[in-house]
């Protein structure tokens, strides 16, 4: 039970997985979660979120201090590919300086770490994809390879924290342009071109259920790195053809191109699909509905949202409904632990 592990900090609630699991453990422990998020992102505001820099070690520590933190989610992190790649120190202090913060004060508070890391670790050259944990890193970005430094800094400094790989994080965002979803909608709703590539993959899941898994975790004494990518694998490229269809948008907005034609900067990752069986291991069961949930969503060629077949529901309410969540009716059967 978290209950034995609250109060709960949450950090990075800014992107799209700490938004979304702010919302949810707010809503399911009130007044016993703490978010912070960039001083500098002053819009989003609101019960239990607190202006306060991650990276910044003296006011983490009045933060712990005063809530007596007894686990933290830690979703902190640039993962802006480009603004990392033109400044690395920024970057490293971002996604390295500040994971050293939260350890320091983990441990002086003896405090559970959930943290989480990226698919972007590998570089998916092979095109094989399917990593597993013991997979060699390979990043070909300045942000995977900080990730990387984060990763073995807590592997060294705290033995006993979990380590979670994500892949994209489906969910809304508080701005309504951060993460996958909502930066591809932003694009066609100024109708505006998006550029999209055939062969980056990745293992997208729905915030709600990845929200299900670090309760899990947060609660639990397991440790070391976990994949915890979803079922099915879809390319960039097939996200924004889904995006754009099911949200009603000029299908000649969107464009597509292998990624060796985006140019050097930012390097972009093949296809790094995540095996998560052991994830499944640990949980008894599998936690994630594929995504998009339901095959109707599913592209089956290049051109595939230009079909507009009649009757079909395409709207911004079916994009909240279909791709942002699903039925609740839908939710995998509860996962236990084996062992």
């Amino acid at each position: 039970m978290l209950a034995r592990r609250l109060p709960l900090l949450i950090t990075g609630i800014a992107g799209v997985a700490g938004y979304n699991a702010f919302q949810y453990f707010a809503a399911k422990y009130p007044g016993q979660v703490v978010g912070i998020r960039p001083r500098r992102t002053w819009r989003l505001c609101g019960p239990g979120v607190v202006a306060q820099d991650a990276e910044d070690a003296g006011g983490m520590a009045r933060l712990f201090d005063a809530f007596g933190f007894r686990s933290v989610l830690n979703c902190v992190g640039n993962c802006a590919l480009k603004s990392c790649e033109l400044d690395p120190a920024m970057a490293y202090t971002l996604n390295v300086v500040s994971a050293q913060v939260i350890v320091d004060h983990v441990r002086r508070h003896a405090a559970r770490l959930v943290h989480l890391s990226t698919d972007l670790v590998f570089s998916g050259a092979d095109g094989r994809g399917n990593y597993v944990e013991t997979d060699p890193t390979d990043p070909v970005t300045v942000y995977g390879t900080t990730m990387v430094q984060a990763e073995k800094l807590l592997e060294t400094l705290a033995p006993t924290a979990a380590i979670l790989r994500i892949s994209l994080p489906m969910g809304p965002s508080f701005n309504r342009h951060a993460g996958a979803i909502d930066w591809i909608q932003s694009r066609f709703r100024a109708q505006r071109p998006a550029t999209l590539y055939f062969d980056e993959v990745r293992s997208c899941a729905y915030c709600d259920d990845l929200n299900r898994v670090f309760e899990w975790f947060l609660a639990s004494d397991e440790s070391g790195v976990v994949h915890v990518g979803g079922p099915r694998a879809n390319t960039l490229y097939e996200i924004a053809q889904i995006v754009n269809r099911v949200g009603g948008y000029a299908p000649q907005l969107l464009k597509g191109c292998p990624r060796r034609a985006a140019g050097p900067i930012p390097p972009r990752a093949g296809n790094v699909s995540m095996n998560s069986a052991k994830l499944i291991r640990l949980l008894g069961g599998q936690p994630f509905q594929p995504w998009p949930l339901g095959d109707d969503l599913v592209p089956t060629h290049r051109a595939w949202h230009f079909e507009r077949p009649a009757g079909e529901p395409r709207s911004l309410q079916m994009l909240q409904q279909r791709l942002y969540h699903y039925p609740q009716t839908a939710v995998p059967t509860p996962f236990v632990r084996v062992g």
